[in-house]
Formats: structure tokens, C-alpha cells, sequence
């Protein structure tokens, strides 16, 4: 079986991210002929339409590494009530020029983690209308609304036992999702 190859967009740049953690432990839930890469975009510069024309490095690096992979996940927090800066300038910036966006039919899986007892509920909900404008088909369910508690992780950074019946479920449903939309 080929290799699926995802896209793998953390919303936070923090060194010590809980949804970094959580990007990393989730990979190693999916099935061998899945591929994960975390994609940089703390270097991208502020979104400017008058930049479209001529786009810099790496919005041109970012939209190759979109453009490359058979799916998308997105792993993000919530900051006041919606989704990170960070993360809204990289979708902006690979959705320009309009009409050449990187994102279009890239089937998508969003979650993130957080210290609150909702999780990033309201971020995901954010993030999903602008996948929805965008033609990026998300999963719908389960939705994984997490929070951050001390069991979350194991000591080797692997999801804890507590979580990980869900997560895996909830990593079985966005394979069987990436496999449907990327064939």
C-alpha cells in the first residue's frame, strides 16, 4: 500500500505546546503507511494581498508541503474563544492568490487540547467554518474536545491509558476519512 503523507498544522509555537505533544503522540496511533509532517509557520510573514503576486519563501514552501500531502490535521488551541493567529495567517497565506488555493479537497481531521474544561471547542468550530469556505472536507465525528490533565501523556510522551481508547477511535475514524476522500 502507498504511503498516505499528512499535513500536520500545530496552532501553537510554544516550545512546551500541550497540542504539539498532541500532534506528536497522536501520529503514533495511525497505521504504517501514514506519514506525518509537522509543518513550520512561525516563519511566515504577516498575510498581505499587495504580497500575492510575489509571495515570499516560505508561503512557496508551505504551499508545496500542502499541496504534497494526501490529507491534513489540524492540531490547535484556543485563544480567546478562536484559533490562533498563527494558524489563521497560514491558512490565509495558502489560500492566495484566490483561485490558486493549496487547500482545496484536502480532506482534514481537527482537535486540540487545553487546561479549560471545554477544551478548544470554540476554536475547532472557527477553524472548521474556515475549512468549509475553503473546500477542505473535515471529519465530523467524533469531535475530540481535550483537555489537558496530568495523565494525558505517559512518561515516553505516548497518549496515557485514560485517553487512549478514545484518541484511538477517534484516530481510526480520520484514517478511514483521509483514505475515502484521498482515493
Amino acid at each position: 500500500m502507498a504511503p498516505i503523507h499528512i499535513a500536520v498544522f500545530v496552532g501553537s509555537l510554544r516550545q512546551d505546546s500541550f497540542n504539539k505533544k498532541l500532534a506528536t503522540a497522536l501520529t503514533r496511533l495511525a497505521p504504517t503507511d501514514f506519514t506525518f509532517q509537522q509543518i513550520q509557520i512561525g516563519d511566515l510573514p504577516l498575510y498581505n494581498q499587495d504580497d500575492d503576486a510575489q509571495q515570499a519563501v516560505p508561503v512557496l514552501r508551505l504551499k508545496s508541503e500542502i499541496q504534497a500531502a494526501q490529507g491534513l490535521l489540524f492540531v490547535t488551541p484556543e485563544y480567546n474563544r478562536s484559533m490562533p493567529g498563527v494558524l489563521k495567517n497560514a491558512i490565509d497565506h495558502a489560500s492566495r492568490p484566490y483561485g490558486a488555493s493549496a487547500w482545496a479537497g484536502k480532506p482534514a481531521g481537527v482537535l486540540g487540547v487545553s487546561v479549560g474544561a471545554i477544551g478548544t471547542a470554540l476554536a475547532q468550530q472557527h477553524l472548521r467554518n474556515v475549512l468549509a469556505y475553503l473546500d477542505v472536507p473535515t471529519l465530523g465525528q467524533p469531535e475530540a474536545f481535550i483537555q489537558a490533565k496530568d495523565d494525558l501523556f505517559d512518561v515516553d510522551g505516548n497518549i496515557g491509558a485514560g485517553s487512549k481508547t478514545f484518541l484511538q477511535g477517534w484516530m481510526d475514524q480520520y484514517v478511514a476519512w483521509v483514505r475515502r476522500h484521498a482515493a
